[in-house]
Parts: C-alpha cells; structure tokens; sequence
C-alpha cells in the first residue's frame, strides 16, 4: 500500500504527519494512528539499544555502533581535546531503497563493481 504525501508542508516528514497520514488514508482514528507511529519507533530505539540490527526489507538497516576515543581540536583556538566514545545510529539504505531513488531523481543507474563505463569516440 502507498501513502501519499503530497500535502506535507515541509520538507521533513514528522511523526505527526505519519499518524495524520495513517488517519485519512487507512482508516485509523487519530488517537490510534498517533500510538501506531509511536509504538513502532519506539520498539526500534528498544532494539537499537539493546545491541540488535532493525532491518526493514526494502528499505534499510538501522545499527548502533561504538565510536572509539578520539583526539579533537577546537576549530577557533587550535587546542586539542579528547572526543569521548560514544554511541551511534547508523542507516544503510537497501539496494532497492537506492534503486529507487535514482530512478526518481532521473539520473543514470549507478556503476557495478567491475563494470566498465560506455566508451564514447
């Protein structure tokens, strides 16, 4: 089922806009909507903190990473200061996800590994 989002005021799409989006296209009351989107990206920050993968076919995949210790400089004075590790969320589209993009924006396939460019003379 596709959502559509031609009314979005914005350029980002905001959880409220989900449930809006659940409300008028599939049926849900609002209240119903608004706990859907929570509970769903609730249960992915649970999972991310928990150590696990969220892979979302078609779509992407979501993991927490450890960033190591690292030396830092402040940009204005020069000095150096010690960056803590930490944790972080990364995003990795799928191919589909990708695929997808290029073809909306117009623009040619991306290059295989291992394949070579067309030769024009």
């Amino acid at each position: 089922m596709l959502l559509a989002v031609d009314s979005l005021e914005t350029s980002a799409l905001t959880k409220a806009q989900l449930a809006e989006l659940l409300f008028e296209q599939i049926g849900l009351n609002k209240r119903e909507a608004k706990d859907m989107v929570d509970a769903f990206f609730e249960l992915i920050v649970q999972h991310l903190i928990a150590g696990d993968e969220v892979k979302l076919s078609g779509f992407g995949n979501f993991q927490m990473r450890v960033k190591a210790p690292r030396p830092g400089r402040n940009p204005r004075t020069g000095e150096l200061i010690p960056i803590a590790a930490r944790r972080v969320v990364t995003f990795h589209a799928s191919q589909k996800l990708k695929d997808q993009l290029q073809a909306e924006a117009g623009s040619p396939a991306p290059l295989q590994v291992g394949a070579e460019p067309d030769q024009a003379a």
